[in-house]
């Protein structure tokens, strides 16, 4: 599985955060509407299955605590179909949230900062520095910690759930 260390934080808008990720150096790669459905799979993690318009649906399992503002997360994105078993692997029970969102993706080195709108619970930012070989998982929270410092967010303001547990709540 895929690793990265994370953090959320709700705003009261994004303009202000747009101008802070340009200033960094930031690339802007799209925006997208996206719609994550998911699913109870045991004690597997996390499944949801992610549909969007500017690509293919995927499922994305992924394991992380939700004790800490900035946290790491082990993931695995998966296809939807599974050729050699000719098999859908979406799960046949209904979804136990479905969240909906427009996202933007801008990249910062191997950092990928989300501009997130979600609908009923506001806009947030995202920070996911993914660890791997020019980057461990200690000089990705130093990342975090230093975009953090950037953008004007102290841990005290970072959210400890998913959407998904935030729309539930």
């Amino acid at each position: 599985m895929a690793r990265n260390v994370e953090v959320k934080a709700r705003l009261d808008g994004l303009a202000d955060v747009r101008r802070t990720a340009e200033r960094l150096g930031a690339r802007f790669e799209w925006a997208d509407e996206q719609v994550d459905r998911y699913y109870q799979v045991g004690d597997a993690g996390r499944l949801k299955l992610r549909t969007c318009e500017l690509g293919p649906a995927e499922l994305i399992r992924y394991a992380r605590p939700e004790t800490a503002g900035i946290r790491a997360s082990e993931y695995e994105v998966l296809p939807v179909r599974d050729p050699e078993a000719h098999a859908c692997l979406v799960p046949k029970t209904p979804p136990v949230v479905v969240v909906r969102k427009t996202r933007e993706l801008w990249l910062l080195e191997n950092v990928r900062i989300h501009l997130d709108t979600v609908d009923g619970l506001g806009t947030f930012l995202e920070f996911e520095a993914v660890v791997d070989a020019s980057h461990d998982e200690a000089r990705c929270h130093a990342q975090v910690h230093a975009l953090l410092r950037e953008f004007g967010i102290t841990e005290r303001d970072c959210v400890r759930a998913s959407y998904s547990d935030l729309l539930r709540a």
